[in-house]
């Protein structure tokens, strides 16, 4: 239902966390090369546990490549310093929601491309810097799940 990308993670037990979240949510995961791990990495398997064969996972060699398998209709690009709330967005089956690497977030470049909708915000305290990247997905997936009853969950 709705697409997380990772645009170059860093820390595969983030990524693990992720492909856990996405085999629970029903949603697609994808990461954008160069990843900061391998994919057969221990700690990224622990942290997923026994999710991977149940999640939809794709790795794509750029953003490029990724926007190209994608072909999204919307981008949200979660950014310490974004305009939007997370929770005034009204999310759409298929909405892609894009996170940086964990040391330094998404790039200007990244943030300032012309397929990104709005640059969202979690909240957070003043003078902290950021929420850990398997957090905030997890956050930002279930707000978007819940405003669809979350659709196809068992409750």
């Amino acid at each position: 239902m709705f697409r997380i990308l990772f645009y170059t993670p860093e820390i595969p037990g983030n990524t693990g966390n992720a492909i856990r979240l996405a085999a629970i949510t029903g949603a697609e995961l994808h990461l954008v090369e160069p990843l900061g791990f391998d994919l057969d990495d221990a700690k990224l398997r622990r942290a997923g546990l026994d999710y991977h064969e149940l999640a939809v996972l794709h790795v794509h060699p750029d953003l490029a490549a990724a926007w190209a398998a994608l072909q999204p209709e919307r981008v949200f690009a979660f950014t310490s310093d974004g305009e939007t709330g997370y929770a005034d967005i009204a999310y759409q089956a298929g909405d892609v929601l894009m996170f940086g690497p964990e040391s330094v977030g998404l790039p200007a470049g990244v943030k300032a491309d012309p397929r990104v909708t709005a640059r969202v915000r979690l909240p957070m305290l003043p003078g902290l810097r950021s929420l850990n990247l398997a957090n905030s997905a997890s956050i930002a997936v279930y707000e978007a799940w819940r405003q669809h009853d979350f659709a196809g969950a068992v409750r």
